[in-house]
């Protein structure tokens, strides 16, 4: 027996179509629960994933608006609970999970984004240390960026007035929350840059949900902190909220009256401050006072009286004048006692015309030393004239007066000393007292007498 009529043979497309509409009117909305695999993410902007668990799998697609609207980013291997409805894919006879939305398992969406962000940035380095800016001790002006109607406005208002209301104060209002924040935040920290329109720049906001706190951990605003110039505080929320922008903020406040406060320092505070410095530099002068008081003094007792000086610089020269008196009588008795010595040595030395210069010699020796001693001592006691009568007695002029002359070379004017100087022929110039003549050497002898030959 057939038990299908001609009227219950299905086509495969219609058999689908059936299937199709059976699956997507009693499953229009479904959670499922499973682990993300054979995720492909192409340039349409859709997610194609497996849901699986120990017993079965599941196909899945998010479009890519929905895929737009996540917080975190679907990764191979994540467990995640999935809301959607079941629809059939016509072209293979798949059924599969059209997917809506998305969380992880176990922790929110918001908090995967964040954790998700926050290794990436951390990985680049924008959370160095090395990069963070010193704030400026005494800031001029302060730009603050934050909601212009919530509390973190007032609070900052409040404080920065208290404590030094000679700040000038640039507020730059933006939306903190809900769509487009971040993008509005972003672009006041980059224009104050641009304008260099303040010494630091305080960006924060109220305290509130991680959905409220949201905009100050999307990734463009952490990284236009990260590009500015300008110092930034972030102040957002109350201290146990932590955000993007706090780690790669310059600084970290818990609140933003703290962040207020750490922008100037109160009246009180610089008062005090420059009375202890005024009292650090009244004692520091009045110690190098002292300590100058007190080289003076041992200066003083170490100056003596010029005039008790001046007494023994001369009693000192009185015994360096008789010092020097019996240093030279002394010199005197020692060139007298060598000169005899002398004549004793060339008395010895008896070649007759050696022994006659040399006599001559020495007779002229002795008498210009004699005359020079006689001269030296005689100064001592003689005026200007007596000193200029014996340098007149001891000119050379004076002993060619005498007799003598001297003979020289006939080019560049050297003293003759030697008569193995001189060649035969040799034209030299005799210098007399009165004018000179021009020789021609004929003969020649060395000191013993004996003629040269050249």
């Amino acid at each position: 027996m057939n038990l299908f009529s001609e009227q219950t043979i299905l086509t495969v497309s219609r058999l689908t179509s059936l299937l199709k509409d059976l699956i997507e009117e009693n499953f229009n909305q479904v959670w499922v629960e499973g682990e993300v695999s054979n995720l492909a993410l192409p340039a349409s902007g859709h997610a194609y994933f497996t849901l699986k668990d120990s017993g079965a799998m599941l196909r899945g697609v998010m479009f890519r608006s929905c895929v737009k609207a996540l917080k975190f980013k679907l990764e191979e291997g994540m467990s995640v609970i999935v809301r959607g409805r079941l629809s059939v894919y016509d072209q293979r006879g798949d059924y599969q999970l059209i997917a809506e939305y998305a969380e992880p398992k176990g922790i929110g969406a918001l908090q995967a984004a964040f954790m998700q962000l926050k290794e990436r940035l951390a990985g680049e380095g924008l959370f160095s240390d090395a990069h963070k800016q010193p704030l400026p001790v005494m800031p001029q002006r302060v730009g603050i960026v934050t909601s212009a109607t919530g509390a973190a406005i007032h609070d900052i208002l409040n404080v920065l007035g208290r404590r030094n209301a000679g700040l000038d104060l640039l507020i730059y209002p933006v939306r903190v929350q809900g769509e487009g924040a971040a993008a509005e935040i972003s672009a006041a920290i980059d224009n104050l840059n641009q304008l260099q329109a303040a010494d630091v720049l305080i960006v924060g906001r109220g305290g509130g949900s991680l959905e409220d706190l949201w905009a100050f951990n999307e990734e463009m605003v952490a990284r236009a902190v990260y590009r500015s110039k300008i110092p930034v505080i972030s102040a957002v929320g109350h201290e146990i909220d932590w955000t993007i922008c706090d780690f790669v903020a310059d600084l970290r406040a818990p609140t933003p009256s703290a962040a207020a406060e750490l922008v100037c320092t109160a009246k009180e505070e610089l008062s005090h401050q420059l009375d202890a410095l005024l009292h650090r530099l009244q004692q520091a002068i009045s110690g190098q006072l002292r300590l100058r008081l007190q080289n003076l003094t041992g200066l003083r007792r170490a100056l003596h009286d010029p005039s008790r000086m001046l007494g023994h610089q001369v009693q000192r020269v009185d015994d360096l004048s008789e010092r020097l008196d019996m240093a030279l009588r002394n010199l005197l008795g020692r060139r007298s006692e060598q000169l005899a010595r002398m004549e004793q040595y060339l008395a010895g030395l008896h070649p007759a015309v050696k022994i006659s210069k040399l006599r001559q010699e020495l007779l002229l020796l002795s008498e210009r030393a004699e005359r020079r001693v006689c001269h030296h001592l005689e100064a001592l006691g003689r005026s200007h004239g007596e000193a200029t009568a014996r340098l007149d007695t001891l000119s050379p002029l004076h002993t060619l007066s005498r007799g003598y002359s001297v003979v020289e070379q006939l080019h560049g004017g050297t003293i003759v000393r030697n008569a193995a100087e001189l060649r035969i022929g040799q034209e030299v110039r005799l210098r007399l007292q009165q004018g000179s003549a021009l020789c021609q050497v004929e003969e020649t002898y060395s000191d013993s007498g004996v003629k040269a030959t050249t």
